[in-house]
């Protein structure tokens, strides 16, 4: 039974729990999530369990269905193709609407996201990367100045957590992911909106390209 107790909430800790297992690929797409299950991992209540279970329908990664349950939600290839040009989309526009070059408060807050993901890479902390990547990006495309626009952002970068925290678990894929956030803060420190925009693109591609090549390999082997 995995243990809770001093967690800022029963709530949060079962949903943070499986949310870690969900986008590290310890609970695969498909997975079904059973309450009585659940209670023997976890030290809480079955109206606890449920909530966490809402919860975790509301971030986008787990599908409830009437007398069928919950289930880590499993993305088709078309969706992803979706999800990712939505994402595309915004952040292009967040990017180009950057002042440049940006203050150098900016860039500090950046580089110090840096330095702590170093120190989760170094320790071997996915849960450390993968939350220092998200608050990179969000730092970054904050600077756009749109609440609206960074809060959409946010909400698809929720709905492709298990497409892009894999990626993040591999060795050359993190370092090309470090590689672009570096390129990113000098980029700021110029005037070209729109090659910044780009590297901001390309930064999406492996993540989205690695997923739909592991959905196409059943069907290959078929």
């Amino acid at each position: 039974m995995t243990d809770i107790a001093g967690a800022g909430g029963k709530e949060a800790a079962v949903v943070r729990a499986l949310e870690e297992d969900i986008i590290f690929g310890r609970l695969p797409p498909g997975a079904r999530l059973v309450e009585d299950v659940l209670l023997a991992r976890f030290p809480v209540t079955r109206h606890v369990v449920r909530q966490a279970l809402v919860e975790l329908e509301r971030l986008g990664i787990v599908v409830r269905e009437r007398n069928k349950g919950a289930a880590v939600r499993s993305l088709g290839q078309d969706e992803v193709r979706q999800i990712y040009e939505v994402r595309e989309l915004l952040q292009r526009q967040a990017a180009l609407a950057i002042p440049l070059p940006a203050p150098p408060a900016l860039i500090g807050r950046l580089l110090d996201i840096e330095i702590e993901l170093e120190g989760h890479v170094a320790r071997g902390h996915l849960r450390g990367v993968h939350e220092c990547n998200d608050h990179f990006h969000l730092t970054l495309f904050g600077a756009c100045g749109n609440a609206y626009l960074v809060g959409s952002i946010e909400h698809y970068m929720r709905l492709s957590l298990p497409i892009r925290a894999k990626t993040l678990a591999d060795p050359e894929n993190l370092e090309v992911s470090r590689r672009h956030h570096r390129l990113m803060i000098e980029l700021l420190k110029g005037r070209d909106n729109w090659a910044l925009a780009q590297l901001c693109i390309d930064h999406l591609q492996p993540s989205k390209q690695d997923y739909l090549a592991q959905a196409e390999r059943p069907s290959d082997a078929a």
